[in-house]
């Protein structure tokens, strides 16, 4: 199949798109390998319940947290839907959060 410059120009706006898209991971990237990189300042208990799950080898459990957000967890131990859990809210030097189970 041969190529005519035009029909490169016809494709131009979908090549840009891609490139902007792979751009942007590896922008984003380095972001979380920051976030990983620093040290744990806290871990509080506090009480949450399980909304719902989606499981694929892993689940990903949607909880609500007492006197706060809804958030993501994954983890790979069985949690029964609509259960009071505690789960740990954990804060890095640089100020991210994040919850997860207690190990």
């Amino acid at each position: 199949m041969s190529w005519t410059f035009a029909d490169v120009k016809g494709h131009v706006l979908g090549v840009v798109l891609i490139v902007a898209v792979f751009a942007a991971v590896l922008v984003l990237d380095p972001l979380k390998w920051t976030n990983m990189a620093s040290p744990i300042r806290s871990v509080v208990a506090v009480g949450a319940m399980v909304r719902s799950v989606q499981w694929d080898r892993v689940g990903i459990y949607l909880v609500s947290v007492e006197n706060g957000p809804s958030v993501l967890i994954k983890d790979k131990r069985l949690h029964l839907i609509g259960s009071r859990i505690s789960i740990e809210r954990v804060t890095r030097d640089n100020g991210t959060i994040f919850y997860r189970f207690p190990e």
